[in-house]
């Protein structure tokens, strides 16, 4: 069932969105060769909990930390470590946060100091489409026609959308009905209504879009190797377009 958020969780859903925003933006200055996957989790989880919200990740279906670090050619729920950041690395970065039982969760893949060509415009393409999504996100529009404005645009760019792995509904939960698929036909699916929170992300690998998961159990890499991006926004549907609650400013 989709649930219709009211006009006070709506309001507790800004507050988790920003709290996120904040999150990235700390993490996006902290991101550097020489840093730690790990020491970006620590401080992800420390500036969450010092903005009076909770890691929505941590302990989920045993999940162990309180951010998802995925480098190069993984394309999610990468689990934070010793690993080291290298210059030339990209490194997507998925954080989800609880503020009084309501989720805002979204992603954004970074570079590691200068990066190649191919991955910038990765980078690029795959911001892009987030926003040509978002821009489907609105109540004269049906779910299908997210996916579609995401995979043509990709496509559109010899890019590969990952299948396996869509966005979803958010709200008292991290991860509601409806799932939102980045690729598909236009015109199918449930009418987006007011109300409704979407957590719309792209996932685009540079090669083909099979993936696979790694022995771990979490993470997720490209078959064929290749680089892969990931962003993410928590969206709400308003009566007049949308709201993206996680756009990243700092509170």
């Amino acid at each position: 069932m989709i649930v219709i958020k009211s006009s006070h969780e709506h309001q507790l859903m800004q507050r988790a969105g920003r709290i996120v925003a904040t999150v990235l933006c700390e993490l996006e200055s902290a991101i550097r060769p020489g840093v730690t996957t790990k020491e970006l989790d620590e401080l992800a989880e420390t500036t969450i909990y010092k903005l009076n919200a909770i890691p929505a990740f941590k302990g989920y279906g045993g999940f162990p930390a309180s951010i998802c670090a995925s480098v190069n050619e993984e394309v999610v729920h990468g689990i934070p470590s010793q690993r080291v950041l290298q210059e030339g690395d990209i490194i997507s970065i998925d954080v989800g946060a609880f503020y009084e039982g309501y989720c805002g969760d979204a992603a954004r893949t970074f570079p590691v100091g200068e990066i190649s060509p191919t991955a910038l415009e990765l980078l690029q393409v795959t911001k892009e489409a987030l926003y040509q999504g978002i821009a489907m996100a609105k109540a004269t529009c049906r779910l299908s026609d997210i996916g579609h404005a995401i995979q043509t645009h990709v496509e559109a760019n010899g890019l590969a959308v990952v299948r396996q792995y869509v966005g979803h509904g958010i709200g008292r939960k991290m991860h509601e009905e409806p799932q939102v698929p980045n690729f598909g036909l236009p015109g199918r699916g449930p009418r987006l209504k007011a109300g409704m929170a979407l957590a719309i992300e792209p996932m685009v690998n540079a090669g083909q879009f099979p993936v696979k998961v790694l022995s771990d159990n979490w993470t997720v890499v490209t078959q064929d190797g290749s680089l892969s991006a990931h962003f993410e926004d928590t969206v709400f549907i308003t009566e007049d377009g949308n709201e993206v609650l996680t756009a990243q400013e700092e509170l």
